[in-house]
């Protein structure tokens, strides 16, 4: 919920959230939308605007304000000046609109105050895959009147001697079986988490648990689980898993059952090393672990970078992008452009390979 200085809560924020919760979304993002719902609330409050009537130049200004006001220092030690980047305002500001249109529909915002949010456009290129219907009625679109133009810096994405780095710095089983398992399968961070013992099917012939998928698998389901961790697929899938992987969850076993309070847990992820001990794992002890492993190995390390680096290596290696596809769980091929990542070698080849034919050519 979101509340204000005494500790009132705002109804009309707070319904937005339960509205969130109610179409599925996932606990953290609900937490990260009421964190942004909460700054615009404030921002409002502090200024003197009624937030749910702001004019089209005061959301302009609070645009400005996003990117011009310092964010609090990282820590009581810090002393950087530190400001929001213009990618970031962009998500606060898509999340806002949401929150007014979602009071549009309730009847809390005039509708006149959302339709100065968007307006028509054009597109005249065309993302990959992307379907303009029959008629090309689906060519125009609504685009945001308020936005800051941002360049694409491109989806960061971790080379195999960067993740083997990683696994020499990483020296707890755990921790090395959760990264080789993102790497090998591709799966979100958010599926990794919610993973029980029951979706660990190592074995060579698994009818044992029901299961006529031959070949050591995991598989990924979407449930509630006591972590908060959710798979984003609505839809049930299995994934093959590398000897390597099996190997690194046998050391993880052995690793677990030294710590008693991790018994009675059935799920796969589960805290060893701190309190409390035998809890399942957090987006948060997650994001520890691999912000520690970054600065040991000297550059940017993220679980999601894992997936692109699996989604990379399938493509890569040949595998038809229907299966990396269905591997990734994504319902559009679409969606798979963004994971698809040539390399500096990918790169100087097609360009050599030009000149050489350029070469012959003329010959």
């Amino acid at each position: 919920m979101i509340v204000d200085e005494t500790y009132t809560i705002h109804t009309e924020g707070s319904a937005y959230l339960a509205g969130l919760r109610a179409a599925d979304r996932s606990p953290n993002t609900e937490r990260v939308y009421a964190s942004r719902v909460a700054l615009y609330l404030t921002y409002c409050m502090t200024v003197g605007i009624d937030w749910c009537r702001p004019t089209f130049l005061e959301l302009g200004r609070f645009a400005q304000w996003l990117i011009t006001e310092p964010l609090p220092p990282r820590g009581p030690r810090s002393t950087a000046v530190r400001f929001r980047t213009k990618k970031s305002a962009n998500a606060v500001l898509t999340t806002v609109f949401e929150f007014l249109r979602f009071g549009t529909a309730h009847g809390w915002v005039p509708a006149d105050v959302v339709d100065r949010l968007s307006d028509q456009k054009y597109l005249s290129f065309l993302p990959p895959g992307y379907d303009v219907g029959e008629d090309a009625q689906y060519r125009t679109v609504n685009g945001r009147t308020i936005k800051f133009l941002v360049a694409d810096d491109g989806i960061e994405w971790l080379a195999d001697a960067q993740i083997e780095r990683l696994l020499e710095l990483t020296p707890r089983a755990r921790d090395r079986f959760l990264m080789a398992l993102l790497r090998c399968t591709g799966i979100r961070i958010g599926e990794g988490l919610g993973l029980r013992r029951e979706d660990m099917h190592f074995l060579t012939r698994s009818e044992i648990f029901g299961c006529q998928i031959t070949g050591p698998h995991v598989h990924v389901r979407r449930r509630l689980n006591p972590n908060g961790a959710l798979a984003k697929s609505a839809y049930s899938r299995w994934i093959p898993v590398t000897e390597q992987v099996v190997g690194l969850y046998a050391d993880y076993q052995y690793e677990r059952d030294q710590v008693a309070a991790a018994e009675v847990s059935d799920m796969v992820f589960v805290n060893l090393f701190r309190a409390p001990l035998g809890r399942p794992m957090t987006y948060h002890n997650a994001k520890d672990l691999f912000d520690r492993l970054a600065r040991r190995a000297g550059f940017a390390a993220r679980p999601h970078m894992l997936r692109h680096s699996a989604a990379t290596s399938w493509i890569r290696s040949g595998v038809p992008e229907d299966v990396a596809q269905h591997l990734m769980g994504h319902v559009s091929r679409s969606s798979m452009q963004p994971y698809l990542h040539p390399t500096e070698g990918d790169m100087r080849e097609a360009v050599e390979s030009t000149a050489r034919r350029t070469r012959e050519a003329r010959r």
